[in-house]
């Protein structure tokens, strides 16, 4: 770092200069190694990577040491330092990385380490730069510090809050399509799990997020698994609530033994109504929505208008006086 500055300071006399190309200098630097962070994180993250390193695995011991190879050996002691102690809280992390799409081995661990090197990086980057420039009284420094550990504590639960929220808005958006294919299939005469392999690969295209999720379904009962516990799974891991009352009005059905072609059909119906009525509720908000926008945009232009030659004769009416 000394030798930095006294090559900066070669370069010009000035000591404006020198703090500004000192301080754009470790703003680059400081920017590189947040990218570098932010996409060691993202390969972590990244499902496609990790399934492709799997499948490149010859065998059962090579899967699993590939699986345990993502998450390096430092993460566990910096997750342990965050990590809450309740279960409850480390459930409500786990259950919207899943919502969120996240479902790596060890991802809550991998969180909180970030969360972790986050409320050490931002402090130390603070004192560092207050070090470099002490003209900052101490408290501002001892401001911007506690200003830094609020962001580490709160900016990885909200990313993370909008991933799932972005998510869910895609599932739902992809859903009354799928319900209708599923309508048609079943009406066609397929069964339902025919029926929901065949929807998954004619939405993958435009619902990726819902194609991945009706496969997980065909995937899990292709293994054994029970199809009302693999349809409950699909609920609990998309979050939403159509969801979770088909996959509920389905099991019922399924119990009861009543057909499921007519069961989708009606369930499709109250569907639309709902969708039809929730249209109408957001349509019913709009004006009273515009109210700030007008208020705020347009009535100061059209005061501006109106009164703005009234107000200028009046001006020059008084000014001839």
């Amino acid at each position: 770092m000394e030798y930095l500055a006294q090559f900066l300071r070669s370069l010009s006399d000035d000591p404006q200069i020198f703090r500004l190309v000192f301080t754009i200098t470790v703003a680059i630097a400081m920017f590189i190694f947040g990218l570098g962070i932010i996409y060691l994180m993202s390969s972590a993250f990244n499902p496609v990577k990790r399934r492709l390193h799997l499948i490149g695995s010859n065998s059962a011991e090579d899967q699993e040491a590939a699986s345990t190879s993502n998450l390096p050996s430092g993460f566990e002691p910096l997750a342990g330092l965050t990590m809450p102690r309740k279960d409850w809280e480390r459930n409500k992390i786990s259950q919207l990385l899943v919502h969120a799409g996240i479902r790596i081995p060890n991802a809550i661990t991998i969180f909180y380490a970030a969360k972790t090197v986050l409320i050490i990086l931002l402090p130390g980057s603070v004192l560092f730069l207050a070090s470099i420039f002490p003209k900052y009284s101490t408290q501002q420094v001892a401001f911007a510090m506690i200003l830094a550990i609020f962001l580490a504590v709160t900016v990885p639960d909200a990313i993370l809050q909008s991933l799932a929220r972005r998510r869910k808005k895609r599932l739902r958006n992809g859903f009354p399509d799928a319900l209708d294919l599923l309508v048609v299939c079943t009406e066609a005469g397929l069964g339902l799990n025919q029926a929901i392999d065949r929807v998954a690969r004619e939405i993958e295209d435009n619902y990726p997020d819902l194609s991945q999720e009706l496969g997980l379904v065909n995937v899990e009962i292709r293994a054994g698994v029970k199809r009302e516990v693999a349809l409950r799974d699909l609920a609990n891991r998309t979050g939403l609530e159509d969801i979770k009352g088909l996959v509920a009005l389905l099991t019922q059905s399924m119990r009861l033994g009543t057909g499921v072609a007519d069961t989708l059909r009606i369930y499709a119906e109250e569907f639309r109504d709902k969708r039809m009525q929730l249209a109408e509720e957001i349509a019913a908000k709009i004006g009273t929505k515009m109210i700030f926008p007008l208020v705020i945009c347009l009535f100061p232009g059209f005061f501006v208008v109106i009164l703005g030659p009234a107000y200028l004769k009046i001006i020059g009416m008084f000014g001839h006086v």
